[in-house]
């Protein structure tokens, strides 16, 4: 794996993280990923380390995100130019959730932002990276980025606080996406109490050539175990999380994929910063007007599998939305999926999801399917 001049990412083959070697003396089965090499699950498989995040804590290897250094004049306030965020007001050491839009209001990808002394760090999705560097380039052209040599570990569960404490006491004052520098097992590090799971936890961004040493030393805690991108897929679908590429993409507006939270208030119409990011004239309108589909939770009354892709029909057989995400719970035994669906189906419609030419009813919920822990 290299990084070219323009901050791409070259590979040959499958890239690997730092800890490689490690998930495959852990029996990791690996599957391509964003053009890596990923551990998928382990021997006990996914169920298991599902419910042992949901009940202890889980260690994921999350080094294929991008991890991106933004630094020059005012650093903070020239991203407004690029995100619909604000950063007045808002204090070193914390982190918030934001979105890359194109010209048209489309999600070209969703982002962690963490506001640090002097600079912006940004976490992106693996599968965006290169696109995501030369729009932030091209918008905030004052600005200087470079690619992190780091590693990025999550750390998920109801124990994660006390054993991170364990190797960095400072570890246990954040609140969640709170984020500080701080030496963890001997390394500096940047620590963000935030993760993609719906439980209490951590992201720790290690130096590379210090990631195995702090996997290891993580895993020496009993109540910490390995978990692969399978379970993190599910884990995240329960907390009623999106998945980039698949409950959004480019073609999705904001509204569309529920997340006009994300636009913060100075930003939206009357605001004191209304517009001036990509797409603000369809996303403001959108917040005003609404959409003809929108994502939301649905759980499945029988016992069957409904995967992304899946259509969701009325009564009358009529197409009212699409399967975005979808999987079987662990936690709660049934089927659970996101779906884009039509705004102006009542409440109470019956709807079914076609999973092979069969109709299967479904139900609406609320999201998220199994409630977030975070500390807050």
């Amino acid at each position: 794996m290299h990084l070219s001049a323009d901050g791409s990412l070259g590979v040959s083959a499958l890239a690997q993280t730092p800890l490689h070697t490690l998930h495959r003396a852990l029996g990791a089965r690996f599957t391509p990923f964003a053009g890596y090499d990923m551990p998928l699950q382990y021997a006990d498989g996914l169920k298991a380390e599902h419910l042992w995040t949901r009940a202890r804590a889980g260690l994921f290897d999350v080094s294929h995100m991008g991890q991106l250094r933004v630094s020059g004049a005012a650093p903070h306030g020239a991203l407004e130019a690029a995100l619909p965020l604000d950063f007045d007001g808002w204090p070193a050491g914390q982190q918030r959730y934001s979105l890359l839009l194109n010209d048209a209001g489309g999600i070209e990808d969703d982002l962690m932002v963490t506001r640090l002394e002097g600079e912006v760090a940004i976490v992106v999705n693996a599968a965006c990276r290169d696109k995501d560097y030369a729009q932030l380039r091209a918008r905030c052209a004052g600005l200087a980025f470079e690619w992190r040599d780091a590693a990025l570990l999550a750390l998920q569960g109801p124990e994660a606080e006390r054993v991170l404490a364990g190797l960095a006491p400072a570890a246990g004052e954040l609140k969640f996406m709170q984020a500080a520098w701080m030496p963890v097992a001997g390394e500096r590090c940047l620590v963000t109490r935030s993760g993609y799971t719906g439980e209490d936890g951590y992201e720790i961004s290690v130096p590379a050539s210090a990631a195995e040493k702090l996997a290891r030393a993580l895993l020496d805690d009993a109540a910490v175990k390995p978990v692969g991108l399978a379970a993190r897929d599910t884990l995240r679908l329960e907390a009623g999380l999106h998945l980039y590429g698949q409950d959004m993409d480019a073609e999705t507006s904001v509204c569309t994929a529920g997340l006009g939270w994300a636009i913060a208030r100075a930003r939206r119409a009357g605001g004191a910063k209304e517009g001036g990011f990509p797409g603000a004239q369809t996303t403001l309108r959108e917040l005003r007007e609404g959409t003809r589909r929108r994502l939301a939770g649905l759980v499945g009354i029988e016992p069957v599998p409904v995967r992304q892709g899946a259509a969701i029909v009325d009564t009358e057989g009529v197409e009212r939305g699409t399967v975005t995400s979808g999987t079987v719970s662990p936690s709660l035994g049934k089927p659970v999926m996101l779906a884009q669906l039509d705004t102006t189906l009542a409440a109470d419609a019956p709807l079914f999801a076609v999973v092979r030419g069969k109709r299967h009813a479904v139900a609406r919920a609320a999201l998220p399917f199994v409630p977030k822990r975070y500390k807050r």
